[in-house]
This record gives structure tokens, C-alpha cells and sequence, in this order.
């Protein structure tokens, strides 16, 4: 018996609550979603559909960390973007039935991971370029997103207060021994150049600097082997 419209939408319908509690497991969760507007540029599901609206997930501190170690440990050594490459195992497994369109940060061409995640959580910018959350301050970061082919009723938070809008001294900004941070622009190559050489020894083991400076969330700032691991990886040294 073919079913009615009404219940094959209901049948479709996302259940975010079984897909937090499943992403919870790894130590990811929900970030934020949002409906898309319909004039906005258009994301494709992979069915070729409109997608409709967006769900971001995420890790907030290094809850993940152990769960990402130990599948690790079970990888090939030889295995390019292990992170990438988990974080699409466990997001797409917990998703599952969902009826989504599993899109990463990596994936070419780019998603507005960003735009995004300031829309769907009200963030804003620090001088690093990482987005400022009133609670985890730096340490947090997005692992992926769900599309979907229809809208969920979901919009984004009410303004939030912006941290960095009340640090006065602005420590983020004079811990980098290179100076590749600025209020004006970020030093890329600069930093790299630092990262891979005899003298960056610091920062491939201990982090960026910058980041770590920051007072905000200190309480969720990633161990160290995790730092080390996201610079080696960021300065294309071997894991």
C-alpha cells in the first residue's frame, strides 16, 4: 500500500536526538543548524536534491581525542588525513537512515564552513580567525555537516556576546615567536616556514602558541599529543 505524502514526510524527518546521542558516543556533538533561504546559493544533497537546511557537528576540548587514538591504532600507518578520514566514518555511521548528505571541511569545493558556523551558533571571528565561543573560547573546531532536502524549523541563536570584544590586552596576538599574527593579517607562510624549521620545535609539539595564550576556555584546551598531531598535520610533517 503506498503511503500518504504526510507520512512518508514524517517517515523522513531527521531525529537529531538519536543522532546527538550516537555522535556523543565518539565524543562529537550537534553544533548548531539553520534553514536555507531560498534565494541563497545552493547546496546539493547527494541526490542531486536543493538541500533545504544544514546541521553542523563537532567536538568542543578533546572529548574525541581517545576515541579518535584508538581507531588510530587500528589504521594503516600509511593513511593521509586520518582526522578527516574518521570524522567521516563516525558522522556518516551515526547518521545512517537520516536521509542526509555528509559534507566535510576538506571537501573540494569548499563549503562556507564559517559563514555557517557563525549563523548557526552567532559566532564571531578572533584575531586567530577562529571563531570565539563564550564557553570552549578557541578550543572546538567542526568536523563536518549534514544536508538535507527539506527544512528542519530550525534558525539560528540570538546574538551572543563576543569575548574578544572585552580582552583588552590581546595576548593571542604577542606569544607567536615569528609574529605571524596581526590585527591585520595572518602571516602564513611565516608561520609554516617556523613550524617545519630547526627553531619551531615549540610549536610542533606544544601547539600554536597564539592559541594557547588565549585566557578564554582554558579549562577545554586540548592535550598536548592532540596539539601536536593538528600542527605536524597543518605543516604536512609525518604523524
Amino acid at each position: 500500500m503506498k503511503r500518504s505524502g504526510l507520512a512518508d514526510t514524517a517517515r523522513r524527518l531527521p531525529d537529531l536526538r538519536s543522532l546527538g546521542e550516537r555522535l556523543a558516543r565518539s565524543g562529537l556533538h550537534l553544533r548548531g543548524s539553520f534553514d536555507f533561504e531560498p534565494d541563497e546559493p545552493a547546496s546539493t544533497t547527494q541526490a542531486g536534491d536543493i538541500a533545504k537546511s544544514v546541521v553542523l557537528i563537532g567536538n568542543s576540548g578533546g572529548g574525541f581525542w581517545p576515541h579518535f587514538r584508538r581507531w588510530r591504532g587500528n589504521q594503516p600507518t600509511e593513511l593521509q588525513n586520518p582526522l578527516d578520514t574518521w570524522s567521516r566514518t563516525v558522522i556518516e555511521e551515526a547518521a545512517a537512515g537520516q536521509n542526509a548528505t555528509f559534507v566535510s571541511p576538506s571537501d573540494r569545493p569548499f563549503m562556507p564552513f564559517q559563514q555557517w558556523a557563525m549563523r548557526a551558533e552567532g559566532l564571531k571571528p578572533s584575531p586567530l580567525g577562529i571563531l570565539m565561543h563564550p564557553e570552549w573560547g578557541l578550543w572546538h573546531a567542526y568536523r563536518g555537516a549534514l544536508l538535507f532536502d527539506q527544512p528542519l524549523g530550525l534558525t539560528g541563536p540570538d546574538e551572543i556576546p563576543h569575548l574578544c570584544e572585552t580582552c583588552i590586552e590581546k595576548p593571542c596576538l604577542r606569544a607567536c615567536p615569528v609574529e605571524a599574527y596581526s590585527a591585520a593579517a595572518f602571516e602564513y607562510q611565516r608561520c609554516l616556514g617556523h613550524v617545519r624549521g630547526s627553531s619551531g620545535g615549540s610549536c610542533r609539539s606544544r601547539g600554536c602558541l597564539d592559541r594557547n595564550a588565549c585566557p578564554y576556555g582554558t579549562e577545554y584546551r586540548y592535550p598536548a599529543d592532540m596539539q601536536a598531531f593538528i600542527m605536524r598535520a597543518y605543516a604536512g610533517l609525518d604523524r
